[in-house]
């Protein structure tokens, strides 16, 4: 019986390995707004090479200046934004990030309604850093998302998982419009 409870408790530990080795950190809003923004300031700054991302809504002046700042620095930045939240809306970065070079900026709208008029959202918040960070949750990157608004915000590192969240960015990304 002692030997059977050891082998659960190794199974147990060696858990995220057996089951994926991903590293995850979530952060509830608002109470860790603070921290989770920081948490993905520092993501950006640290992204070398390529950072992709899907943003339904998009205010946020701070994230915006990191995103250039990491432009500037030699990183290829593509982010989808979608069409009916940004496209009209003067709050939105997608017009300030789009100025820069190492930017790409596109528009998507959700999946087209049957029998009605419209679109659906494309609702994402998703953003992956070098191919190995995957960020992810309900937050839009807006101020009352990181200050008002009851949230959550995940922190991946797993090359496998951002591996899979590239591939379907790639679709969507076929069916936007630069912007």
């Amino acid at each position: 019986m002692q030997r059977w409870r050891v082998l659960l408790l190794i199974f147990l530990l060696a858990g995220s390995t057996l089951f994926g080795d991903v590293k995850l950190k979530t952060y509830i809003l608002p109470d860790e707004a603070g921290t989770a923004l920081k948490q993905m300031l520092h993501r950006i700054d640290g992204a070398r090479y390529k950072i992709d991302a899907a943003i339904y809504s998009f205010t946020h002046k701070k994230i915006a200046k990191r995103l250039a700042n990491a432009a500037q620095r030699g990183v290829k930045i593509r982010i989808l934004f979608d069409r009916e939240s940004n496209l009209h809306n003067r709050r939105s970065q997608i017009g300030y990030l789009s100025k820069f070079r190492n930017i790409e900026t596109y528009l998507i709208s959700g999946k087209a309604r049957r029998n009605r008029k419209g679109y659906g959202l494309m609702h994402m918040k998703l953003m992956v850093i070098d191919n190995r960070y995957t960020i992810f949750g309900s937050a839009n990157w807006t101020y009352s998302a990181f200050g008002l608004n009851y949230e959550v915000i995940a922190f991946a590192e797993s090359y496998a998982k951002a591996a899979s969240t590239e591939r379907a960015f790639e679709k969507m990304l076929l069916k936007a419009v630069r912007y």
